[in-house]
């Protein structure tokens, strides 16, 4: 999706969430750079969270980054940038507490559904969820999480979900995340 049509998403939907993970693979620093300069034009840079590109979340003031198992680890991250929010990505309880131990603010822990983005892959599903989220840190579960199956994860002990195509595919993408956010406090009325 080109940057300029995510952009007039986000700016719909960024009151209704918590955070924005901006993943752009593809793209090469100074491209990442210049996208979350046109976002930061509408969106609060305190929303940003930039995927794995430490240099771009650092230079540009974005909120954190998203390391994943390739990535500096977050003790690194932090030492040299502490004025970072730093999540990790895992895959099982072991990446958890490894996360946890090397300091990460919060774990992005999926896919618990199946998922158009992991064609083929077995799920985690919720029983593992529920491991994970015995660990002393802010879970965030990701994969396949529709409206229907939120409350799910609330109930599993997940602090937050993380939601690409069920918001960005949507006819209506902020229809979307008021079902979703709505979906989060019919779960336990927290979130």
């Amino acid at each position: 999706m080109p940057i300029e049509q995510l952009q007039e998403i986000l700016i719909d939907i960024h009151p209704y969430v918590t955070s924005i993970h901006l993943r752009e693979k593809q793209k090469t620093a100074r491209e990442l750079f210049q996208a979350v300069e046109l976002l930061s034009k509408n969106i609060p840079l305190s929303k940003l969270i930039i995927n794995d590109r430490v240099d771009v979340a650092f230079t540009t003031r974005a909120a954190g980054v998203q390391l994943a198992f390739h990535s500096l680890g977050p003790m690194i991250v932090k030492k040299a940038f502490p004025q970072l929010k730093v999540g990790c990505s895992i895959h099982s309880k072991s990446d958890g507490e490894k996360a946890l131990r090397d300091g990460a603010d919060y774990v992005l822990f999926g896919h618990v559904f199946p998922s158009q983005s992991k064609p083929g892959k077995t799920p985690k599903g919720i029983k593992e969820l529920s491991r994970v989220t015995l660990l002393d840190i802010p879970v965030i579960a990701i994969g396949g999480i529709t409206p229907e199956n939120t409350k799910q994860v609330s109930q599993a002990g997940a602090s937050g979900i993380a939601v690409m195509s069920g918001i960005l595919d949507s006819r209506d993408p902020l229809l979307a995340v008021k079902a979703y956010r709505n979906a989060l406090k019919d779960g336990d009325g927290k979130k």
